[in-house]
């Protein structure tokens, strides 16, 4: 991690991410970038759906490759970049018969090896393959729900997940939450973990670097007034008053309570609940 000289009292605990160890370029790929309309938290009714989002830097959107459609041709990693959009680095490759496509990238990848798409490709890092044939123990991340779909689980930086069992027609795979569930074993995974697994320890150090992340200030509910959230009022400074955590709409939330709905239709899926609170951190 890099830090500053203290020169003020935000800047003596920033610290960022050592980029120029990791990073090939700068510059993205042009026919793969685009501008977008941006939603800053607001619905197809210009109503505030999800708070603190809004304004921060001006960016360009990166197509990302998680459909990994092109099978059994080898593609080089030409690039290592900074996506604004995720956490992990992404990597330029190019393929064999010449497309060039972006695509999530691993811890070891770097610019110049080569992996493959396949049904028989090796169990090495970088490579993707469908999960009856990936051996138990094995770390994966960019995991398809369902045959064909493209990757939805496990892309944040540094997370990975693991194939715990083979059985019955599905992978049992323990997920970075520590849940254990179950996924159709023609689904497609790639080997390894992703990148950039220093992110969780930057340090944002001042309120102005979180809007430039398009993050906008959070109000506590202790200070604000009863008919506005469930820990309002009070005469000065007052605790929540209540037993158990919640939202402002009174929803239960954080220390180990059950946030997820009831009758979701991927409850059959789940093999093992994660574990939250205490028993999590002494796992």
């Amino acid at each position: 991690m890099k830090s500053y000289r203290p020169t003020t009292a935000s800047r003596r605990h920033m610290t960022v991410l050592p980029f120029k160890q990791y990073l090939t370029t700068s510059t993205p790929h042009k026919p793969l970038v685009s501008g977008f309309k941006r939603d800053v938290g607001r619905n197809s009714h210009g109503r505030i759906t999800v708070r603190h989002k809004g304004a921060g830097h001006k960016k360009l959107y990166r197509h990302i490759d998680f459909l990994y459609d092109k099978h059994d041709i080898p593609a080089k990693v030409l690039t290592v970049e900074y996506d604004p959009f995720r956490t992990g680095y992404i990597g330029l490759v190019s393929y064999a018969d010449g497309e060039k496509r972006y695509v999530l990238l691993p811890k070891t990848l770097k610019a110049g090896q080569i992996f493959r798409v396949s049904e028989k490709a090796g169990i090495e890092t970088g490579n993707r393959l469908p999960l009856k044939n990936i051996p138990v123990g094995t770390f994966v991340y960019n995991i398809e729900i369902k045959p064909g779909s493209g990757a939805k689980l496990v892309r944040s930086a540094g997370s990975f997940a693991q194939v715990i069992a083979n059985d019955a027609g599905y992978s049992h795979i323990k997920m970075p939450s520590s849940e254990v569930r179950k996924v159709h074993e023609d689904a497609w995974a790639s080997i390894g973990a992703v990148s950039n697994e220093e992110n969780r320890l930057v340090h944002i150090g001042k309120a102005g670097r979180s809007r430039w992340l398009g993050i906008r200030p959070t109000v506590r509910g202790s200070v604000m007034n009863p008919v506005d959230h469930p820990y309002g009022g009070g005469e000065q400074r007052s605790g929540r008053g209540l037993r158990r955590l919640k939202t402002m709409w009174g929803k239960p939330a954080g220390k180990g309570q059950k946030t997820r709905t009831p009758k979701k239709y991927s409850n059959v899926f789940i093999v093992s609940r994660r574990q939250v609170g205490k028993k999590k951190s002494s796992a």
